[in-house]
């Protein structure tokens, strides 16, 4: 029988909106010249899906939101270490999943005394508040219903790493010498009468199509994919950013929204061809007889099966080597000292990342494994390159497999261990060290085999 990976059981699906006051400080950008939003583009929303597979047992809780990413991992832990408490949720069941916008507000707390820095806090407590409201929606309305997975294809992404001509230096731009990842992954949740309540979209692209001209609060590409999705099913949809560490759309840095519009549309319309494609949830196709005609005609037909009911968890710690990097009371010495705004803002940046890995030469990553049925849900804090996802694919088939980059927490990007001779972004950002992105995919791949075996 052909069918879709699917995973049977109790989910809950809610949604809220958490776009930010205008006038927020909205820096994302060291070439901006401006430091707050002036107002918003689309609404910023938070997602909550929730998996049991009886009512007894402790859900998995899955939420996405419209933000960046965290400069603080105790701004992160505040927020996350609250909502494990308001459900008594043990810490491997719940992963927070960023968009990973680069038009969202500023999340760090440590911001407050820049302009619109006074709003931070406030909205941070207003996700807080959000979030646990949206858990509490999911649990209390969750149903019967199947998750159903299928795969399809979209071109918006591009790879980024673009060497320059006459230099060793690669840009931050599209590279068209470079083949993309350009696999989609689309989740659709029915209830018992076969009615869509929730769809998710697993797609890896850096949502930066709007850079240094934007002034607004945008949710960038996702919006306008979310609200065509939503408008043709009538239930909340769910972007889970992939691996993205090199693809980005091919034309960004843009202040024009009405481009992030047209990429949100591609993206949703890719994705509605797969919600198109999908069986009917708790079928398959099976070869059901053959009809001798001027051919010997093979006819295929749908046929009832029973989608998988397993729920697996695992969190599994990393310890991830350090490159050599200066100290946090170094860094903090060349931020005073530093009169160059751009150069000022790279070295805020590298201070919250210090502070995030510790002083050592070691930092312990986390990993998030979840079964879903008859798929993977992997998610990590970290913005590892497309080469992750790939892998996970081809080791765990026939297993669909959602993988999520900025995952409870955030530090830097995770490049393959052959890019670290470059003089490129990604490896100068990243505290990690070389092969750390492999060591990575491999406790990924024992990990998730474990759970599905």
């Amino acid at each position: 029988m052909i069918s879709d990976p699917s995973f049977s059981g109790i989910i809950g699906v809610a949604q809220e909106d958490i776009t930010p006051p205008a006038g927020i400080y909205a820096r994302n950008w060291g070439a901006a010249t401006q430091d707050v939003a002036q107002g918003i583009h689309r609404p910023l929303k938070l997602t909550c899906i929730t998996f049991q597979d009886n009512a007894q047992n402790q859900p998995l809780v899955l939420i996405t939101a419209d933000l960046g990413w965290w400069k603080s991992a105790a701004d992160e832990r505040e927020l996350r270490y609250a909502l494990l408490e308001a459900f008594q949720l043990d810490a491997s069941r719940l992963m927070f999943c960023l968009s990973h916008t680069h038009a969202g507000p500023g999340l760090f707390s440590e911001d407050s005394a820049k302009p619109g820095g006074k709003f931070i806090v406030p909205y941070l407590m207003q996700i807080r508040e959000c979030a646990v409201s949206a858990v509490r929606t999911a649990l209390s309305s969750a149903v019967p219903s199947t998750l159903s997975w299928r795969y399809g294809k979209c071109d918006l992404a591009g790879n980024r790493d673009l060497p320059e001509e006459g230099t060793y230096r690669l840009l931050v731009g599209f590279n068209p010498e470079k083949q993309a990842d350009d696999t989609l992954l689309v989740g659709r949740i029915t209830n018992a009468d076969g009615k869509i309540t929730g769809t998710l979209v697993n797609y890896a692209c850096h949502p930066t199509t709007l850079a240094w001209d934007n002034k607004l609060i945008s949710p960038d590409y996702i919006g306008a994919m979310r609200e065509l999705i939503e408008t043709h099913t009538g239930a909340p949809c769910a972007f889970l950013q992939g691996a993205s560490g090199e693809l980005a759309p091919r034309e960004q840095y843009s202040g024009d929204c009405a481009l992030a519009d047209a990429y949100g549309y591609r993206l949703g319309h890719a994705a509605l061809a797969v919600l198109q494609a999908m069986f009917p949830a708790n079928t398959g196709l099976e070869l059901s007889r053959v009809v001798e005609s001027g051919a010997p005609l093979a006819v295929w037909n749908k046929q009832s099966r029973k989608a998988a009911c397993e729920l697996g968890v695992e969190l599994y710690d990393v310890p991830m080597a350090l490159k050599v990097m200066p100290s946090l009371a170094e860094i903090e010495s060349q931020w005073r000292e530093c009169q160059d705004h751009v150069l000022k803002e790279r070295l805020w940046r590298m201070r919250g990342i210090r502070k995030t890995v510790g002083e050592g030469d070691v930092s312990v990553m986390p990993l998030w494994v979840w079964r879903l049925g008859e798929a993977c849900l992997i998610g990590q804090p970290n913005e590892a390159y497309s080469c992750f996802q790939q892998e996970l694919r081809r080791q765990l088939q026939p297993a669909a497999v959602a993988v999520m980059n900025i995952v409870n927490g955030y530090a830097g990007y995770l490049p393959p261990k052959e890019l670290y001779v470059k003089n490129m972004y990604a490896v100068w950002q990243t505290p990690f060290a070389a092969g750390t992105l492999e060591q990575l995919a491999e406790a990924a791949i024992v990990t998730a085999k474990k759970l599905l075996n």
